[in-house]
């Protein structure tokens, strides 16, 4: 989804030859758990965690190059020459729908298009019918877009099982792979359209909700092939999946700047985004009088100086953004008289973000009070935080360790396909550097290396894969 912005991260050195940085923020008892949990996995008298380490290294030292060669596939489908534009609903996200569909098959999966166009893919296990692992990430773009953010998670994930295939191995749980048609609500301005129904929470009011051509979601579906009245059927059950994983570029430059390929996701920020309005009074900007003004785009500045201020002193993460500014009249000799502004503020926690929004516009009250504005301020999008589950969170570092990488554990301050999922699953994922941090532009880009050590995590995750605890029985 968004790039994630930067925030400010507190480290600490862990005593131990496998894991690396480890944000403060996170030590305690689940660092512990961390680090105890890496060390088994590192340690040489495990021979299961060392084969996964060392024996696949050498065995799918291709998958990277793999992986490489189908996003760059896949990025040639656009419905913009010259960049890469790939919308829901379109006829090039049906064409790119039909590639991944293919890829699956080759992998060895049964693989469909569910009802709301996400491409499905099941590799049975040892016991046909069991619950799954489900494995996903998104096939549509924003526009202009980078060509990994999203394809990256769904192409890694089939290549996991096309491993497997490769070898004949089955386990005890099956696994499925979802590439979900919609995540960023680019067309119709509602993300997590895919997930969202998968989890079986798709607000069907949004089938009325028209695009930017004035052609209504339920009319796209319908042209796409598929039935706006049967969504419901792509709906899962919790009893159904056992967890749901997602492979992700990292879209913001931490592991970058801490020289590591991959990272263990905390949790998925809960976002509050606000539509504030300020309102004083336009005048000449010859003949008013600096202290008689009520200029309402130097209150916004004030505002927005204050925001990133109060972010910038916070060292939990949380983060503020202005990304929309518009005065009016807008004339370079008039004095503004109401300018509007957005402000979008994230945190790993929710308690944490819905505190921050309070002290952020009782800020803004008193610089509108003090400034003699008038004040609108509305919520127009909140998201609740997703903390990605500790069980998995263990087994993904055991994963990194035992591929003789630092566990690194990061927040992600973008949203993810996991936001809808965690009402049906428990979630967990990996993050991959990418270079810059940039994401949703053309310079977006995962080196090689990279992307083949997030694919030997996360099949290292696969086949040593333990349910929870109360979900045990599976085996």
């Amino acid at each position: 989804m968004e790039a994630a912005p930067r925030s400010v991260v507190h480290r600490i050195r862990a005593n131990h030859p496998v894991i690396g940085t480890v944000p403060v923020a996170f030590a305690g008892t689940e660092l512990v758990s961390i680090v105890a949990g890496a060390a088994a996995a590192a340690a040489p008298e495990d021979g299961k965690l060392a084969e996964m380490g060392v024996g696949n290294a050498v065995q799918n030292a291709s998958l990277g190059e793999e992986i490489v060669a189908r996003i760059n596939e896949l990025g040639e489908i656009s419905e913009e020459a010259g960049r890469l534009t790939r919308i829901y609903l379109s006829k090039e996200l049906r064409k790119a729908a039909d590639l991944i569909l293919g890829w699956m098959r080759d992998a060895g999966m049964s693989a469909h298009l569910d009802a709301i166009g996400n491409v499905c893919g099941r590799y049975e296990g040892e016991r046909p019918g069991a619950p799954c692992v489900m494995l996903g990430s998104h096939y549509d773009t924003v526009r202009d877009a980078g060509k990994w953010d999203g394809p990256l998670g769904v192409i890694t994930a089939i290549a996991c099982v096309a491993d497997l295939n490769r070898r004949g191995k089955r386990l005890p749980f099956a696994i499925e792979v979802i590439a979900f048609a919609d995540e960023e609500g680019v067309r119709f301005a509602s993300t997590l359209l895919g997930s969202r129904a998968v989890a079986g929470t798709f607000d069907e009011s949004v089938l009325t909700t028209r695009d930017r051509d004035g052609v209504s979601m339920r009319d796209a579906l319908v042209l796409f092939g598929l039935d706006p009245d049967h969504i419901g059927a792509a709906a899962r059950a919790r009893r159904e999946l056992l967890a749901y994983l997602e492979l992700h570029i990292e879209q913001g430059p931490v592991l970058e700047a801490q020289n590591l390929s991959v990272g263990v996701v905390t949790a998925i920020a809960g976002a509050t985004r606000l539509a504030a309005r300020l309102t004083g009074m336009a005048g000449h900007a010859g003949t008013v009088p600096m202290a008689l003004r009520r200029d309402a785009l130097a209150g916004a500045a004030e505002c927005i100086g204050a925001i990133e201020q109060f972010c910038r002193t916070d060292e939990r993460g949380l983060v503020g953004t202005v990304g929309y500014v518009h005065a009016k009249p807008g004339a370079t000799n008039v004095i503004p008289g109401e300018v509007s502004f957005t402000i979008d503020m994230r945190a790993p926690t929710d308690m944490h973000r819905k505190r921050a929004v309070a002290d952020v516009v009782r800020q803004i009250e008193a610089i509108a009070t003090r400034r003699q504005l008038s004040l609108q301020l509305d919520v127009t999008h909140e998201n609740r935080t997703a903390p990605c589950a500790p069980w998995l969170k263990e087994q993904i570092a055991r994963a990194i360790a035992a591929e003789g990488l630092s566990v690194f554990e990061l927040p992600s301050g973008a949203g993810h396909d996991g936001m809808a999922m965690i009402d049906i699953a428990d979630v967990g994922m990996i993050f991959v550097r990418c270079r810059g941090g940039i994401s949703h532009h053309p310079d977006e880009h995962v080196e090689l290396a990279d992307a083949d050590a997030g694919a030997r995590v996360l099949l290292g995750v696969i086949e040593n894969f333990r349910p929870r605890e109360d979900r045990a029985s599976v085996n």
